[in-house]
């Protein structure tokens, strides 16, 4: 993580992705502007964050560790969105790891000091609200569809979901968790795209050859097109 001291990259990250339309009051002087690279931590785990955040290029994905040690992927995130929101809201909450899974930029607040602002600003809170009603509409359909579609089309999503620069290498175990699928079938689908030539094996991991064949398996179960900005 490295704070930006550039006002003009500032000031057009905040028009692209409108941040201040999300506040009643003017918060630029305030601001900072944050860079993270690829797998840089966001939020560390069980440690409250600072800074409310919000992501403004670039893509994120959520962790949390199980009571029995294992760790978990919950989410992922695309730009424009608030990370950090929770934590404000409910300070005693315990945050879950936030890791850039790409180049990030961030434009930020100070979580201390704004919390009382924030909470008394309706615009904010609407926002909030509309926010995290989407997240939950988007988990619900992501659980429909683990439940309606084959492993081909939901790892399909997946890998472009998770990919950084073309390169898919999540943990096999993770994603078997999230796709809620054995190890060995997903082996078996990872298997079947290399042999259709979507995929290739690399020592880092696969190599995605056949971007266009990918989005289509994956954009049978979004026919709406609705989610198709968590995968570019």
């Amino acid at each position: 993580m490295k704070e930006i001291h550039n006002n003009d990259l500032k000031q057009q990250l905040m028009s692209e992705s409108a941040f201040k339309d999300c506040f009643l009051t003017d918060v630029s002087a305030d601001t900072r502007l944050f860079h993270f690279l690829a797998r840089d931590y966001i939020v560390q785990e069980g440690q409250q964050p600072s800074w409310l955040f919000y992501l403004t290029r670039g893509r994120a994905r959520l962790y949390a560790t199980l009571a029995n040690g294992r760790v978990s992927l919950i989410d992922f995130f695309a730009a424009p969105c608030f990370i950090g929101e929770i934590e404000l809201i409910d300070k005693d909450h315990e945050p879950r790891a936030v890791q850039a899974i790409e180049e990030c930029w961030y434009l930020a607040l100070p979580m201390k000091h704004y919390r009382p602002l924030l909470l008394n600003d309706t615009l904010f809170l609407r926002k909030l609200c509309v926010t995290l009603s989407h997240k939950n509409y988007r988990n619900i359909v992501s659980l429909t569809q683990n439940q309606s579609f084959p492993l081909v089309n939901r790892l399909a999503a997946f890998i472009l979901l998770s990919q950084e620069g073309d390169l898919y290498h999540e943990k096999h175990t993770q994603a078997a968790e999230y796709l809620g699928v054995s190890y060995r079938h997903l082996l078996y689908v990872l298997a079947q795209f290399i042999h259709d030539g979507l995929l290739i094996k690399s020592k880092k991991g696969y190599l995605i050859k056949n971007r266009k064949q990918l989005s289509g398996l994956a954009l049978e179960m979004d026919p709406e097109n609705k989610f198709s900005g968590m995968m570019q």
